[in-house]
């Protein structure tokens, strides 16, 4: 594989690798049926079909002629060969292909759809256009040349790549390399050690790095669907590393992978786990409270637990920091176009009957959602250029998938339906009611302008619901790529706020203040500041009521 070709993949798995969402997504039935509707309004509507074939005829005139200025949008790297642009076939190729997929849309647009067909129509035709795109044939002028390049080897390889992943992998090409990564031989390095277990975890405390360390510890919650260590990736990737440095004593969880004999865990559970956490730290590090950090469904938890901490009136928890976590689930993107009543009651009963919900298979689902970013550029790398999988740590990781309880999965279908945290009093958990205008403390809430699963402008409402002191942080990346966003990166940027808090997300983003290189800075000062005094950081981990155990990465997160 060429440097190039890796280094393109390697940086659309950092931009579109989208770590799962539990509660979205769809179901082949409901695109079978966008598709019967979208082929049903041809017949239904034949003057306006009749319009547009017409119209794509002298498109397509134009393209012979050599008179076409259809080109591929700006960012499109799949036509970047200059065979696309230079040689008179392929671009008349690629004209031809563009005006019909073109039509199509605009075919859809005039039509008397309602609005969310409309929408779902064009998500239909975007599936069906990109797996029909002329890169994904063996026409590709990258396959072609790479064919004779090696004498056929690359067609043979790319046969076998196949058929391997038609056993393997469910017939999705593979997006990296799984054997070239082992969690704890070349990932999840930082030094620690287990210092507490029960049924749903394992509390991992790491070994300082500086001399002094604040009194108050960070502990670290990730999200239930993925493993722990994308906070601790690789050196110059890890985020616990950062806070080691930073003089934050560091705890991070790492989740149980649950099977059906866990069925019954749910949200209560989750939290009541991580409450006996939270006495282990401040027993360990003899603080009288501490500050956390919840990413993804690991910020709901989070954010749950702080509500029924505040209806408890107990104060054990000083800060929070939620990484492109939403808490108010009122979306309108792609991810939650074909969401209704039924297809969630549906997700519910498929997960109560498996007992759990697979995260392989989630993984599919929302392949589906961006197929360019994370089916088809791998087709072609693999299947036509004929080369091995990527080898990168972040599409390792995205592929170490876990599984969620039914009753887990449940309850964050029941967040998504009826939005229960943006009201007083309608969400109960562990016996009492949540009111998230009663968590008083200072919160530092995370985004990214590119997330397509947690989109910023919800993050942003989600982080107005505390009652506490909030700073709202929008990173320029997507979904992981905002949290694996270590200092140094010459192309990061975020902006922060001016220090309102206006009701409009748009309203905030035209006052913000651009900032250069990473959020990681920006939050280690805010961070240090609400971490308390430096002492001497302590000889040993753990204690003598909590000792130090199996060295990190733990047990739980090689269970599969």
């Amino acid at each position: 594989m060429s440097n190039k070709n890796t280094e393109d993949l390697q940086r659309q798995a950092s931009e579109h690798t989208l770590g799962l969402n539990p509660v979205v997504g769809l179901r082949g039935k409901d695109i079978l049926t966008s598709a019967r509707l979208v082929l049903t309004q041809a017949i239904k509507q034949p003057f306006h079909s009749a319009k547009h074939v017409a119209h794509f005829g002298l498109q397509l005139k134009n393209v012979l002629l050599g008179q076409s200025e259809l080109r591929p949008e700006d960012g499109d790297r799949r036509f970047a060969d200059p065979a696309w642009s230079q040689n008179p076939l392929y671009r008349r190729y690629l004209q031809t292909y563009l005006a019909w997929r073109k039509e199509l849309h605009d075919w859809i647009d005039h039509s008397n759809l309602s609005p969310q067909d409309i929408s779902r129509g064009h998500f239909v035709i975007n599936l069906m256009t990109e797996a029909m795109s002329p890169t994904n044939s063996m026409a590709n002028p990258a396959a072609v040349k790479r064919f004779f390049e090696t004498g056929g080897k690359s067609l043979l390889d790319g046969l076998g790549h196949l058929a391997k992943d038609l056993v393997n992998n469910g017939g999705m090409p593979s997006q990296v390399n799984m054997d070239a990564f082992e969690v704890g031989k070349n990932l999840a390095l930082t030094e620690g050690a287990v210092v507490f277990r029960n049924d749903l975890l394992e509390l991992i405390q790491y070994q300082p790095s500086t001399e002094q360390v604040h009194e108050r510890p960070l502990l670290v919650v990730p999200p239930q669907i993925n493993k722990f260590y994308v906070f601790d990736l690789s050196p110059d990737k890890s985020l616990a590393r950062f806070t080691l440095r930073s003089g934050f004593q560091t705890f991070i969880v790492s989740w149980r992978n649950p099977t059906k004999a866990q069925r019954e865990w749910g949200l209560s559970t989750y939290i009541e786990a991580l409450k006996e956490t939270i006495d282990v730290v401040l027993a360990i590090t003899g603080s009288k409270d501490l500050n956390m950090l919840g990413a993804c469904s690991g910020g709901i938890t989070t954010a749950a637990l702080l509500g029924h901490y505040a209806a408890l009136g107990e104060n054990k928890v000083n800060a929070l920091t939620l990484l492109v976590s939403v808490l108010d689930t009122k979306l309108d993107t792609q991810l939650s176009l074909f969401v209704d009543e039924q297809t969630l009651e549906a997700a519910k009963r498929r997960s109560y009957q498996a007992g759990v919900l697979e995260g392989k298979d989630m993984a599919k689902v929302f392949a589906w959602m961006r197929p360019n970013d994370l089916i088809w550029n791998y087709w072609v790398n693999n299947y036509l250029l004929g080369n091995e999988p990527p080898v990168f740590d972040i599409l390792y990781w995205n592929n170490d998938t876990t599984r969620l309880p039914a009753t887990l999965h449940g309850d964050l279908i029941e967040l998504f339906k009826t939005n229960p945290l943006t009201r007083p009093g309608a969400l109960e958990v562990c016996g009492t009611s949540i009111d998230l205008k009663q968590v008083k403390c200072d919160i530092y809430a995370l985004a990214g302008i590119n997330d397509h699963i947690t989109p910023w402008e919800s993050c942003y409402r989600s982080a107005q619901l505390f009652g506490g002191k909030t700073e709202f942080v929008l990173s320029n990346s997507g979904h992981i790529q905002s949290i694996l966003n270590p200092p140094g990166n010459p192309k990061a940027r975020f902006m922060t706020g001016d220090g309102e808090f206006p009701a409009d997300a748009k309203t905030w983003q035209e006052n913000s203040t651009k900032q250069a290189d990473s959020w990681w800075l920006h939050w280690q000062a805010w961070q240090a500041e609400r971490s308390g005094k430096l002492k001497k950081a302590p000889a040993q981990l753990g204690s003598k009521a909590y000792p130090a155990g199996e060295a990190a990465p733990g047990t739980y997160v090689h269970e599969r």
